[in-house]
């Protein structure tokens, strides 16, 4: 069977990821499911655990239609945030070839 391959597709995060930002954030994800995604988290000023929590749900389902789902870039504020909350995102990131 030939490989399949899917146009990969960025996703730029808000710089507010709140309880308000959840639905919105679940949306977008939704509208790219079936190609490979990349998160930019740079802009991020702030994050809440919803939004993390959608966020990882939505790598574990990349990962279950394997499918590639990576962090580009990540602000200061959402690697602390991830760190605090005790959410391991290195293995996301994307590796420099």
């Amino acid at each position: 069977m030939a490989s399949k391959k899917t146009a990969q597709k960025t996703l730029s995060l808000a710089p507010v990821l709140d309880l308000n930002e959840a639905t919105a954030l679940h949306e977008k994800l939704l509208a790219l499911k079936g190609s490979d995604i990349v998160i930019d988290a740079s802009a991020v000023e702030r994050v809440g655990t919803l939004c993390v929590q959608v966020l990882m749900a939505g790598a574990k389902t990349w990962e279950e239609e394997h499918l590639s789902f990576t962090f580009s870039k990540v602000s200061d504020a959402f690697e602390k945030t991830t760190q605090l909350i005790g959410v391991e995102i290195d293995h996301l990131m994307a590796k420099e070839i």
